[in-house]
């Protein structure tokens, strides 16, 4: 009998995971996506992607990074032995407070779950902090931890690999074809077209295509919204103080002040963000530039923070644009009115961590399978902002 078929529209994290997890599966995958490959605009195109399991009190997602943290040390050793540089780098985080760590609180929340959890996360005190990250002003960030099971991955090259590993399990991959609509009968979804008129028939369709998603369905506009934040790279003169052994990931007090970044590259780049309210926009816009408010605002937050970065010349800066989800939440799921449609998004780009186990959960969505953590994020167009006071909590703290 022949496998089944499916389409995936999208080759970012969601698409090109769920199309190698499938593909085991035994079905038969396209991926399409408009290129090039990886997408420059795409949520996932960047030097670098927090990996870390620190996510205040939900126990669900810690115990999920948990697997994930595994899995990127599975594909570490796999790409050692085939000849590749490892891409995933066990740097540790380091998440500091403005304020004594207390209950309720991102960092505080955090740290207990991962003693409850057997971790062992290194409580910090102001003098610590100042001898061993010295880059850092511990007069205005006296108290926090170090975690060292967390790290950075070099994302845009994690994505190139996994399409390369997609096409040799035998995933077919249309890139060049851009979605334009599915093809749909009754109310069943039979395929999709492109921009070149071009009708592919799947039996299933996965759509996993970032922040483009709310545009190319419209019918989940209301859902999900494609939503700007800006990310600036620096190059200060001496790139010492900044290395990962005393300039690790980094969540600086950030569900107050949005700011997050990672050590200094190879090339010496030192890559800091912020994630908050965003600018809701297209993510093919025009307007993608960083703003001059957005300039100050960095400038400002280095001055109290990292004064050696003070004046460091930015090289470089990107408008990233994330699918958000009203609760923070990733968006897995079947499609309750169009039977053979699944949706892989969201999560207000926090979803780059869970890597080595999202095309699992794509894959057991698609068939309906028993998993735990799929009601988390299920088809919930009954979300909506007013019920979100105690989520938005920590989804600021969410850092990507």
């Amino acid at each position: 009998m022949p496998s089944q078929t499916v389409a995936v529209v999208g080759s970012g994290i969601f698409g090109v995971t769920a199309a190698v997890a499938l593909q085991r599966r035994g079905y038969t995958v396209s991926l399409f996506d408009p290129g090039p490959l990886p997408h420059p605009l795409a949520e996932s195109t960047d030097i670098s992607k927090a990996i870390r399991m620190d996510y205040g009190p939900d126990e669900e997602y810690m115990a999920l990074m948990e697997t994930a943290l595994e899995g990127w040390r599975r594909w570490n050793a796999a790409w050692h032995a085939e000849g590749h540089a490892p891409l995933y780098h066990e740097a540790g985080m380091l998440l500091l407070s403005q304020a004594p760590m207390a209950p309720g609180g991102f960092e505080y929340e955090s740290y207990q779950l991962l003693l409850k959890r057997g971790h062992r996360p290194e409580r910090l005190d102001a003098n610590e902090i100042r001898r061993r990250f010295p880059a850092w002003n511990a007069d205005l960030y006296p108290d926090g931890y170090f975690n060292p099971e967390a790290g950075y991955a070099e994302s845009g090259k994690v994505v190139t690999r996994l399409i390369e590993e997609a096409q040799r399990r035998g995933v077919k991959l249309f890139e060049g074809r851009k979605f334009v609509r599915l093809v749909e009968e009754g109310l069943r979804v039979a395929g999709i077209v492109n921009d070149d008129g071009e009708v592919f028939p799947a039996d299933w369709v996965v759509v996993a295509a970032g922040s483009w998603t709310p545009h190319a369905l419209p019918f989940l506009s209301d859902d999900l919204r494609s939503t700007g934040q800006p990310v600036f790279h620096l190059k200060p003169a001496d790139p010492s103080p900044y290395q990962p052994e005393c300039f690790p990931v980094f969540a600086a007090d950030v569900s107050n002040t949005g700011y997050y970044g990672f050590p200094a590259s190879r090339e010496g780049v030192v890559k800091i963000a912020n994630h908050g309210p965003g600018r809701q926009m297209h993510p093919e816009s025009p307007e993608r530039g960083v703003t001059a408010d957005e300039e100050a605002q960095l400038r400002a937050f280095l001055r109290g923070t990292f004064p050696g970065l003070a004046d460091a010349p930015i090289v470089y800066t990107r408008t990233c644009i994330y699918c958000d989800t009203w609760d923070g939440h990733l968006w897995i799921a079947r499609d309750p009115a169009r039977e053979g449609l699944v949706v892989a998004t969201g999560g207000s780009g926090h979803a780059f961590k869970f890597a080595p186990v999202l095309g699992d959960l794509i894959a057991d969505a698609l068939e309906g399978a028993p998993n735990p953590v799929l009601p988390k994020f299920r088809w919930r167009p009954e979300v909506r902002p007013a019920r979100m006071e105690e989520a938005a909590r920590y989804q600021a703290a969410d850092s990507r």
